[in-house]
């Protein structure tokens, strides 16, 4: 798994793992709003980084939260799924908006080895000052260069490049920043 080659999820030691984040998850989107940091010190225990000045408003979902890194000052917003079974890498001071869903792993099209659940994943990473419009959808193996504004509902397919405006199914670039 962690090499990015097919596996099988039923293995003891992916399942204990998927059950840890299961439960600090619950800890983390249960958490009191008046306690703010119980709520921050469950997410530190979840994710493998959590930079300072970052925030995430639960519901969160994840699978493990280990492999997932997130720069200092970045804001993710309600209902965010970040199926992390390869690394994510988000950078600094990005926003992330409600609904959005960060997508690694992968499945065979062949129907046979789908149906034997063999799986896989390719890594996310998201560039510092990006801003993930509500519902957007970054797939596996996508990297999303810096300063890029991805609009809401917008599925993202491939590598976008630094300093665009992307939207649409599939994403593409329809604007150029300064």
């Amino acid at each position: 798994m962690l090499a990015g080659e097919p596996y099988l999820a039923d293995d003891a030691e992916i399942i204990a793992d998927l059950d840890r984040a299961a439960q600090l998850m619950e800890s983390f989107n249960t958490s009191a709003a008046a306690d703010p940091q119980a709520r921050l010190a469950a997410l530190r225990a979840l994710l493998g980084e959590v930079g300072e000045g970052t925030w995430i408003r639960p519901p969160f979902y994840c699978d493990y939260g280990w492999q997932i890194r997130i720069g200092p000052r970045s804001f993710v917003n309600y209902h965010a799924v970040f199926l992390d079974v390869a690394p994510i890498t988000i950078g600094a001071d990005v926003q992330v908006g409600p609904n959005v869903q960060l997508l690694t792993p992968t499945h065979p099209v062949e129907p046979g080895p789908r149906r034997d659940k063999w799986e896989a994943a390719r890594p996310i990473t998201i560039g510092d000052n990006v801003w993930l419009g509500g519902g957007a959808i970054v797939l596996a193996g996508v990297t999303i260069g810096t300063n890029t504004v991805v609009g809401a509902g917008a599925v993202v397919t491939r590598d976008l490049p630094a300093n665009v405006v992307a939207v649409g199914n599939p994403a593409r670039p329809v604007r150029e920043l300064d």
